[in-house]
């Protein structure tokens, strides 16, 4: 997720939150992986969300950066991670998504 992907990216994501009346309250993109911190209806799921986030961008990523189709055969795993925050306060994982660029 480099080379104008990355802000691309975020954009997409932060439209289907949008439209999915979800918040992403954190977002930090590696070039590998993503990590998001949002808050999502639970009646609409966090699952549906995310195949809905991972959808629409391999498919509009794929379309505006060609280069992408020669260089990995999918841009998504089928795979990802959901934790609750539960009684962890928000500026904790904030801060920890923040700190991934560095580490």
């Amino acid at each position: 997720m480099v080379d104008g992907v990355d802000e691309r990216l975020k954009s997409i994501l932060l439209e289907v939150a949008k439209e999915t009346k979800s918040e992403v309250i954190e977002m930090e993109i590696m070039p590998d992986h993503v990590h998001l911190l949002v808050e999502c209806n639970p009646q609409f799921g966090i699952n549906k969300l995310i195949r809905m986030m991972k959808g629409r961008s391999s498919r509009y990523l794929r379309n505006e950066f060609p280069w992408l189709k020669s260089r990995i055969p999918s841009i998504w795993t089928k795979s990802y991670f959901v934790s609750t925050v539960g009684g962890t306060p928000l500026d904790v994982v904030k801060q920890y998504i923040e700190n991934q660029r560095g580490v």
